[in-house]
C-alpha cells in the first residue's frame, strides 16, 4: 500500500492506494480543494500521467470537495476511457455526493454506497 499526503499541510488531504487484482483502490480521507489537486492527482494517476484501466476511489472519508477535485476526476475518467478502462466512485458522504450529482459528474463516473460494490459492479 503506497500513502501520499500533502507535506505542508499534515491531514489535510490524506490517500492511499491499493490494488485489488488489476483495479487501482484510491483511498482517499481529508478535503478537496484547489490546494491538494496535485496530491490527488497523484493519487489516481500514474507517474507518467496516464492513469491504470481500472479505478475506485474511496471517498467515504472526504468531508469536502470542490470544482478542483471535479477536475480531477473528469481527467480521469477521460484518460482511462481512452484505454478501455474505467472510474468508479465509492463511498460519498452526502455533501460530496450531492456536489458530483449537481455538476452531473455522478452520470459521467458511477457512484456506488461501498468499495466492495464499486469493485463488482
Amino acid at each position: 500500500m503506497t500513502q501520499i499526503e500533502e507535506a505542508n499541510r499534515p491531514g489535510r488531504l490524506h490517500a492511499e492506494h491499493r490494488m485489488a487484482g488489476d483495479i487501482r483502490v484510491v483511498t482517499l480521507r481529508g478535503e478537496i480543494d484547489h490546494d491538494v489537486q496535485d496530491v490527488l492527482s497523484a493519487a489516481l494517476l500514474v507517474d507518467d500521467g496516464a492513469a491504470p484501466p481500472r479505478i475506485v476511489a474511496d471517498l467515504s472519508g472526504v468531508t469536502f470537495m470542490d470544482s478542483s477535485g471535479i477536475n480531477v476526476f473528469v481527467t480521469a475518467h477521460q484518460q482511462v476511457s481512452g484505454a478501455d478502462g474505467w472510474v468508479r466512485i465509492a463511498g460519498a458522504q452526502h455533501s460530496v455526493l450531492r456536489v458530483l450529482q449537481l455538476v452531473g459528474v455522478d452520470t459521467l463516473i458511477p457512484c456506488h454506497d461501498t468499495t466492495e460494490q464499486a469493485l463488482s459492479a
